[in-house]
């Protein structure tokens, strides 16, 4: 499908679920760009997900967000449950703002629902010479270290700082050895998962994405992973008012409540401690990819690096939309 009409379909189908056409377009940027970036697992196979808690009433297509002004550099978002794009999209602009203005930007939100790719926000900053942070915590889909009982979500961590070139360095991971979007995909278009990457109920490995949905998430590096989503936890939760400790609902089987998902971003100016950033963070970069590679690898990809290049390639191509997915989303447009 072409992006024009494809991005049209999605802003219709947001329109049509209550949302302001402003808001509506803002959604629809977010999950354009994931497709365009490579990772469907956070594009349109998500906008049944938004759109049957919108019809629940757990998601508010008319929120009242509140911005409270805590100092020059800090600010406090209460999203008012809304899709989670809107007010990540309003507290990294916020969060851009103050650090132009103050040299550092410190924003959180609370009452926020899944936001998408953290790296698309990231990115805004990297690209107006900032560097960034960005935390999001989700439903719990790993277990503490030593416990048989999910309560950490995959928690991503992303990291992102200009490089002296069009292409910003963008690290956007989950704690996880694989996120939970994936796994949602596999489930959609009936595809195996890989092995190791996690366990059914009863503990043991599984390639069944159901299963796995339903079992528990393997985190990166054994308990250092763990730790690092508990960290997220932190900061993204305990910090920011927002739900923590399990307590964030699944948005695609809870329709109990509002997720209220808490993020936090941290924005600074890259030449805050020295004058001459982008010749240094030049040189760093090409210092590491002078090096020696190993057998078949013709490059080394500093992280983003990569998926700007799919970015580039995917531009000016039809988006492939499985066709069981798109005809839910055509459905969603109808009704």
């Amino acid at each position: 499908m072409k992006q024009a009409k494809l991005f049209k379909l999605i802003t219709n189908i947001f329109k049509k679920h209550g949302l302001s056409t402003k808001h509506s377009i803002i959604c629809s940027k977010a999950i354009l760009n994931a497709e365009l970036v490579g990772a469907p697992s956070h594009g349109v196979s998500r906008i049944a997900s938004y759109c049957n808690r919108i019809k629940n009433k757990v998601i508010n297509a008319k929120p009242n967000i509140k911005i409270k002004k805590i100092s020059s550099s800090v600010t406090h978002i209460d999203a008012d449950n809304a899709v989670g794009f809107i007010g990540a999209d309003l507290a990294i602009n916020k969060a851009i703002q103050n650090a132009q203005r103050t040299g550092i930007g410190f924003v959180a939100v609370k009452n926020s629902g899944h936001y998408g790719l953290s790296g698309y926000y990231a990115e805004k900053a990297a690209k107006k010479g900032m560097v960034a942070f960005c935390f999001t915590n989700a439903p719990p889909a790993i277990a503490p270290y030593g416990a048989k009982k999910t309560l950490f979500g995959t928690n991503p961590i992303c990291f992102a700082a200009p490089t002296g070139s069009k292409v910003p360095f963008v690290l956007d991971t989950s704690v996880s050895k694989i996120n939970r979007g994936k796994i949602r995909r596999a489930e959609q278009l009936k595809k195996k998962i890989p092995f190791g990457v996690a366990l059914d109920k009863f503990g043991k490995p599984t390639n069944d994405p159901k299963k796995a949905l339903d079992g528990i998430q393997l985190p990166i590096a054994e308990y250092r992973g763990s730790g690092l989503a508990w960290m997220i936890d932190i900061l993204s939760g305990v910090l920011t008012g927002g739900n923590h400790s399990g307590k964030v609902k699944d948005p695609f089987d809870d329709f109990s409540g509002p997720q209220n998902i808490g993020h936090m971003f941290i924005v600074f100016k890259s030449n805050l401690f020295v004058k001459n950033y982008n010749k240094r963070i030049k040189e760093n970069i090409k210092r590491i990819k002078k090096l020696p590679k190993l057998k078949g690898v013709k490059k080394i990809y500093f992280p983003g690096e990569n998926k700007s290049e799919r970015f580039r390639k995917n531009f000016n191509k039809n988006i492939n939309i499985p066709k069981n997915i798109l005809t839910i989303v055509n459905n969603l447009n109808k009704s």
